[in-house]
């Protein structure tokens, strides 16, 4: 949302900076009342009033609302209208300003400017603050031996520390935390009060002497040590390469050193996840720029305040600090900073990067306190390291990916949620529910004056994590205020959050899951009410006609939605089970090439794939007979089908591996693609709508099998398949002359597909639309099922 600036007093003469800025007319006494709206709360808002009203010697208050930050200035009329015109110019770093309302009242001869308490009446209109990460200020404050905060783990400021993660109910103060049960001593009280020091009003200031405190737990919950001797305790076992459980902002997570080849080893028999990338956490920049490559826009997201796991090209070579089991086959490492000043005082002392990995064992939700994380953990971690502040919501680490120039949101959870859908509040749809999908669940809703996405829960496959999600909803309920009035979900009766959404005693609308995606990305930029021409390719989603749909070209209006172009569909043999085996899927893809190339006898294929001869053989008979076989239009498990003949991999054990060891393998220095025509089909009888346009894959896949017989590069046939993609994309824009193009769904977590579609459609002058904050895959799916709301509700009224 744009900033809005209020209207400031005309002026006869001229301004000049500073608090006697107006000369040009006798300075009248007048007051103002301003209402602002916007992320200013628990981010070092009111304190930055405060200086500024009294840099201008103004009387008058500042103090937190429901409704944001309510200020009434009084003074002379220069000052008032040079204060008003500087407000917002050098916000604090996490501070942003969405709206400034104002209105003038009488003067009564205020003299001094305060802080007020807060007020608790009036519905949720002011963001709910962000977990940030450790600043500059507070991480040189505990390294620095004459500093009395020197290696206290729980320093924080105005501009740095937890916030969403330990509000229990709003505005933000310290009263409305878990940090309320923590007294201030004098020395913190000090600072707390006075208006010159960095702590200034800060929430969640504290020290060693009157803060919470560390301590270390053996497996049964028993104490071994606390303080400063928990620290160096924690840090022995991380060198001895033990498996530590850390207590982070929003829960647990588990360490072990990044290149200790054993310990990462064991971390992944024990916590049951044998090949999905690990995390890993690095002590400044210097020793991430030494691992990977770093763009500018990479090195400033790595850099910022919400502090995310960022994709980024590893450096040759570097497994002396990072052993290859801890993302293997992969060119790329998640790196992230210390996020606290515990994890800054674990690396200072180890002084080498470490695996920070999500607290759970694998299905499993975030461990989030000390019980439950003996429970979930006691079988992965051989000590606990944890701490007396409470933890409200459980928050995993954020994930991006920086893709053509723009940070790429793939997890939204610490630093970035709750996130404002400024283009969905609109007044008249509160009490709006949407439900999500089923894999990497997040929730959305309207409240009286916010639309917001929610944090990353997981998949719903596990009944602990179902729990989560119920907990979730309850929590956002309380925390934003209001009922559910109604419900938004997917149209696939089998989700969880499907059934949960028609459990409920209200009513409830289906969207379809790529329209979804659609508008979740048009919501994102604002642009619902312009037409659009969707790209939605994603792993599967039901369709309107019953099949799973995965590669869709949409034109989206509104509410309405056409279905232009798809994949053809390629035969799953088993379901669901195939997914897990991308063999499966590649010799049903073979089956369908229908040229002898799967027959019974035909061996070589088999080998290639890792199938012997009896299972090759059922599968044939299961896709010729149409038994316990499904069909899809997804460009997901395209993907995981040529990733099995050129990778090659036999059983994948979490969503998109497959694809991510194509994107790895593919060369960068070809263009190159196969043939992949589109065929006009009958749209089931539906010719009034036009024909849907298919991508036939089988003259792709026979050529790719020819040069595989030639012995080409698995590498230049990767980067072949891609060009073929991102062709089949631009052959469909060329037949569909809509001016915005819009990018959604899982596949478009891949940065070389991106790239290269976006740059492709750009130079046909076409507006192309990506994600940012909102995530591409399932994440999103609530945005735009809020969305899909939102222009049914504008039909209806």
């Amino acid at each position: 949302m744009k900033e809005q600036s209020p209207p400031v007093p005309d002026c006869a003469g001229p301004c000049q900076p500073g608090p006697s800025a107006c000369t040009g007319m006798p300075d009248a006494r007048i007051a103002y009342r301003l209402h602002i709206r916007g992320q200013v709360q628990g981010v070092g808002f009111r304190p930055y009033v405060y200086r500024l009203a009294s840099s201008y010697r103004l009387g008058g208050y500042v103090c937190n609302t429901p409704q944001g930050v309510q200020i009434e200035v009084e003074g002379p009329a220069s000052a008032v209208a040079a204060f008003r015109q500087a407000l917002g110019r050098e916000l604090p770093p996490a501070a942003r300003i969405a709206a400034i309302e104002a209105e003038p009242i009488a003067a009564v001869g205020r003299q001094t400017f305060l802080i007020h308490p807060s007020t608790g009446v009036g519905s949720l209109v002011t963001r709910v603050p962000h977990d940030t990460a450790l600043c500059q200020g507070c991480r040189q404050e505990i390294t620095d031996p004459s500093d009395r905060r020197h290696r206290y783990p729980f320093t924080t400021c105005t501009h740095c520390g937890p916030r969403y993660s330990i509000v229990e109910q709003m505005p933000y103060d310290r009263g409305n935390t878990t940090m309320g049960r923590f007294s201030m001593c004098p020395a913190c009280a000090r600072e707390f009060h006075d208006p010159a020091d960095r702590r200034f009003h800060a929430q969640t200031n504290a020290c060693d002497a009157c803060g919470p405190r560390l301590a270390l737990w053996d497996k049964n919950g028993r104490i071994l040590a606390s303080g400063e001797e928990a620290l160096s305790a924690a840090v022995t076992l991380l060198r001895r390469g033990r498996i530590l459980a850390v207590k982070g902002l929003g829960g647990f997570q588990l360490l072990v050193r990044a290149d200790d080849f054993g310990a990462v080893s064991e971390l992944r028999r024990r916590k049951k996840r044998p090949s999905k990338p690990l995390a890993v956490m690095v002590p400044d920049r210097t020793w991430a720029e030494h691992l990977a490559y770093l763009s500018a826009c990479e090195r400033r997201t790595l850099e910022s305040p919400e502090n995310p796991i960022v994709l980024v090209q590893r450096r040759p070579g570097v497994e002396a600090y990072v052993c290859n089991t801890v993302a293997p086959r992969l060119d790329t490492l998640g790196l992230f900073l210390p996020t606290t000043p515990l994890h800054a005082l674990l690396l200072h002392s180890l002084a080498c990067p470490i695996v920070a990995t999500s607290g759970n064992r694998s299905e499993e939700p975030l461990a989030r306190d000390e019980n439950e994380a003996l429970i979930r953990l006691g079988q992965i971690a051989d000590a606990f390291l944890v701490h007396d502040r409470p933890i409200v919501r459980r928050l995993d680490d954020s994930i991006v990916r920086v893709m053509a120039g723009q940070p790429v949101v793939l997890r939204l959870a610490r630093g970035y949620a709750p996130l404002p859908l400024y283009s969905l509040e609109v007044e008249g749809t509160e009490g709006i529910l949407a439900c999500g999908g089923h894999q990497k669940a997040a929730v959305a809703l309207t409240s009286a004056s916010q639309a917001v996405l929610l944090q990353h829960i997981g998949d719903l496959d596990h009944p602990d994590t179902r729990l989560v999600y119920r907990e979730t909803i309850r929590d956002a309920l309380a925390l934003f205020g209001g009922t559910v009035q109604r419900t938004v979900c997917d149209l696939h009766p089998d989700y969880y959050s499907t059934r949960w959404a028609k459990e409920q005693s209200c009513p409830v609308w289906t969207v379809q899951h790529h329209q979804a995606h659609a508008l979740a990305c048009l919501a994102e930029h604002g642009a619902l009410e312009r037409p659009a021409l969707a790209f939605t390719w994603d792993g599967t989603g039901l369709g309107t006609d019953g099949h799973l749909w995965g590669g869709e070209c949409l034109r989206v209006h509104g509410r309405h939605m056409q279905r232009i172009a798809s994949l053809r569909p390629l035969p799953l043999p088993g379901g669901e089970a195939a997914i897990r085996r991308p063999p499966r899927i590649a010799w049903a893809a073979l089956v369908s090439l229908g040229d002898h190339i799967a027959d019974a006898d035909n061996v070589r294929w088999q080998r290639r794939l890792g199938l012997d001869p009896s299972e090759a053989a059922v599968l044939t008979n299961m896709i010729r007979a149409g038994l316990q076989t499904v069909w899809t239009t997804s460009v997901g498990r395209l993907f995981d089908a040529v990733a099995a003949l050129l990778v090659p991999v036999r059983e994948v054990s979490y969503e998109g591996e497959a694809a991510l060891w194509l994107e790895a393998l593919a060369a960068d220095d070809t263009d190159e693609r196969y043939e992949m025509p589109l065929v006009a089909v009958d749209k089931d009888g539906q010719v009034e709508d036009g024909p849907l346009w298919q991508a036939d894959w089988r003259p792709a896949l026979r050529a790719l099998l020819a040069d595989l017989d030639r012995g080409e590069d698995v590498a230049r046939l990767a980067a072949r398949f891609h060009n073929t993609l991102v062709a089949w994309a631009v052959s469909i824009a060329q037949r569909c002359p809509v001016g915005l193009v819009v990018l959604s769904g899982g596949c478009f977590q891949n940065r070389r597909l991106t790239e290269k579609v976006v740059a492709a459609l750009r130079a046909l002058d076409r507006e192309v639309l990506w994600h940012e904050r909102v995530p591409p895959n399932d994440g999103g799916l609530a945005a735009g099922q809020l969305a899909y709301a939102l222009v049914r509700h504008r039909k209806a009224t």
